[in-house]
């Protein structure tokens, strides 16, 4: 096997320091005032042997492996994949690496994977956070690596984080509901403490309560699109009053058509129907259905753009950014009568 060139061997076959090679490669040969002739010699011969640096052995020398950590939810969810493209994107454009991952939501597996990201020396961390990480994230803070927060917050940690206006948003799609003449709207969310959700659920018991409208909320402890489908179809067997369901996510809703669709439900006729996060079926469903869409790129250039500004030293350490951003409610035939 032919041994792999380290750039002592370049000194010595050009027969310069280690230290003047190292300044060319890292772009400071103007810096340290080194001759154009001789960086175009070392740059030459680099080409000519093919010379690959260690990340690692530069990570060590520099401090930064320009490689940013991004822990979402679920990669395979349109919401967090458009962002994890988006982002992916920006980051490239400016030399960083993204590597990421999904969570599954699992307090756990997201501890050891923040413990894995560190081993790495990855610069800064951009994660959707499940609830019981408050300390791994605090220690990450402590040792002066920057974290941005997507999706959610956590209320006990003081960080950046780009969210959208979950409360106004819930309450604005279901005023259309009510607007649109139903009278028992469902709200169908996920068993959790999470903020988004808890926020959701407030924008919609508010506006049920400013319209003197009865309030049916239904939490699911999600395991599977199966399991919401029948929790899903035993409540609105339970519930024959239910004129309309607001379902808290897009994957919910998924499972919600499944079950009017068993239960031969007809939308709008029987149930109105709005989902929270869009997704590109729900277009070319029949009927079409309404939702509310979250600014997927918005979210990404913000919280890349602001993890970026936090490498570069550029915003104060102690000044962190909450940037809420508004959402668009998309109307289709699924709630319109």
């Amino acid at each position: 096997m032919k041994k792999k060139i380290s750039i002592n061997d370049i000194a010595q076959q050009l027969g310069v320091s280690i230290t003047t090679v190292s300044f060319i490669l890292n772009g400071r040969a103007q810096e340290k005032r080194i001759s154009e002739k001789l960086v175009k010699k070392v740059l030459d011969f680099v080409q000519e042997v093919n010379y690959k640096p260690s990340s690692l052995a530069r990570s060590l020398r520099t401090g930064k492996t320009n490689i940013i950590g991004l822990m979402v939810e679920d990669i395979s969810d349109p919401f967090f994949s458009a962002i994890a493209r988006a982002i992916e994107a920006i980051a490239y454009q400016s030399g960083y690496k993204i590597i990421y991952c999904s969570t599954e939501n699992a307090t756990e597996k997201t501890r050891e994977l923040i413990a894995m990201y560190n081993e790495r020396h990855v610069d800064g961390y951009i994660i959707v956070p499940p609830e019981g990480v408050e300390q791994d994230i605090k220690l990450l803070l402590d040792t002066g690596k920057p974290v941005v927060l997507i999706d959610r917050y956590l209320p006990a940690i003081d960080t950046d984080f780009v969210v959208v206006d979950n409360e106004k948003s819930a309450y604005d799609a279901t005023c259309h509901l009510i607007a649109n003449g139903y009278k028992n709207i469902a709200f169908v969310t996920i068993d959790s403490l999470q903020p988004q959700m808890l926020d959701r659920l407030s924008g919609y018991e508010k506006a049920m309560q400013e319209n003197g409208l009865p309030q049916l909320v239904k939490e699911i402890a999600y395991k599977s699109s199966e399991q919401a489908m029948q929790h899903i179809a035993a409540f609105i067997d339970r519930k024959k009053e239910v004129d309309a369901i607001f379902f808290a996510t897009n994957y919910l809703c998924v499972s919600g058509l499944k079950a009017t669709a068993v239960k031969g439900i007809n939308i709008p006729q029987n149930i109105g129907v709005v989902s929270f996060d869009d997704y590109e079926l729900f277009e070319l469903y029949s009927p079409s259905i309404t939702t509310v869409s979250q600014p997927t790129d918005k979210i990404a250039e913000h919280a890349i753009n602001l993890l970026m500004s936090r490498l570069k030293k550029a915003v104060s350490d102690k000044k962190f950014q909450k940037i809420i951003l508004p959402t668009s409610l998309i109307v289709r035939k699924s709630s319109v009568r």
